[in-house]
């Protein structure tokens, strides 16, 4: 059976005398998929990422919260220790988590709604979970 590629068939492969031969890998690169989608996984990740829901305070609970800032404006003077949980939203999507600092109490800025720590974080006072005062 004779064909019309024949006359070159067996001959040898041509090696070029300026360039190398390529390695297999840097031969398989050329060829793997490229990233298409810029982002895509980064987008994939955040959707993967969890987040908590925020907890709205009933009646009692909100008059536990109170009870507790009241308790801690009057311990103020002498710079109280507190445990104090809040939830933070999350700035991607919606729901947040939730943060216990702990730590010692400068002021409470009702102005401005916030707690103010020693240590220069504010708290929104509207984000507060729980108040643990340790003595």
């Amino acid at each position: 059976m004779s064909g019309q590629y024949d006359d070159i068939i067996r001959l040898p492969h041509p090696d070029s005398p300026n360039h190398p031969r390529m390695s297999l890998y840097d031969r398989a690169a050329q060829f793997s998929p490229f990233a298409a989608l810029t982002g895509h996984s980064a987008a994939i990740a955040e959707t993967g990422r969890l987040t908590d829901r925020r907890m709205e305070l009933d009646e009692y609970e909100m008059a536990r919260v109170d009870a507790e800032l009241q308790r801690l404006q009057e311990l103020l003077p002498s710079r109280p220790t507190a445990s104090i949980t809040y939830f933070v939203p999350d700035e991607r999507k919606n729901g947040g988590s939730y943060r216990t600092v702990t730590g010692s109490v400068k002021r409470i800025d009702a102005v401005n709604g916030v707690i103010r720590m020693t240590d220069r974080q504010c708290i929104p006072i509207a984000d507060v979970f729980s108040i643990e005062i340790i003595p």
